[in-house]
């Protein structure tokens, strides 16, 4: 059955609280976590003229807001925890929107990229859509998406206070071209081991025309 208003919004406020209430303890289990490739990965594919304007959603506690900083773009960073904004601010020295994912407020084709690094998966199926589209919205013509989730079976539900959905890469593909997306590569994580001890799908797609 479809998820309620009210079910929605306990499934972002408890997801945000979880992360919330580690804020600081997250920031500093995560800080050396090499995502190069998936940077690597966004940026080769944009084909505007640096310095790129970028949107970091999930963007947590900055430590990627800081790497597109250094690399010459101009990233901003969005998160729903009000913590990881204040910390994302304090150590990239970038701008940082505190929004629910849920409930986005993005400024029309403004970006050239969007980098959803182990994001959407938290986002309810049903709610999935609408975000995309939002997502598609902001992109500048021919803007580039990448994603990293942890791969499933198509399952969701609740990880203790977190909420996600795990897809495989069919109907991810089913997703992201519904809303509007060509893909343009995709592979899994980390690299160089089996399939089997490789938990996250990571893609990268391009606006096309709606």
């Amino acid at each position: 059955m479809p998820l309620t208003p009210q079910q929605l919004a306990l499934i972002s406020a408890s997801t945000i609280g979880h992360y919330e209430s580690r804020a600081e303890a997250f920031r500093d289990g995560t800080r050396d976590h090499d995502v190069s490739q998936n940077i690597a990965a966004l940026l080769r594919h944009i084909d505007a003229p640096a310095p790129l304007q970028i949107l970091d959603l999930g963007c947590g506690p900055g430590r990627d807001l800081r790497t597109f900083r250094a690399l010459g773009h101009h990233p901003v960073g969005l998160d729903g925890s009000a913590s990881f904004v204040e910390m994302a601010r304090t150590e990239s020295q970038c701008e940082a929107w505190q929004q629910d994912f849920l409930a986005l407020q993005l400024p029309a084709e403004r970006f050239d990229g969007v980098f959803a690094n182990a994001v959407l998966f938290h986002i309810p199926s049903e709610a999935l859509p609408r975000v995309l589209s939002q997502l598609h919205a902001t992109l500048k013509p021919g803007g580039v998406l990448f994603s990293s989730n942890p791969r499933g079976d198509n399952q969701e539900g609740w990880n203790a206070e977190r909420y996600g959905a795990y897809y495989d890469l069919t109907h991810w593909r089913e997703l992201m071209q519904a809303a509007h997306f060509s893909e343009l590569e995709h592979y899994y994580r980390p690299a160089g081991l089996p399939r089997e001890q490789q938990p996250w799908l990571a893609s990268v797609w391009r606006k096309a025309n709606a």
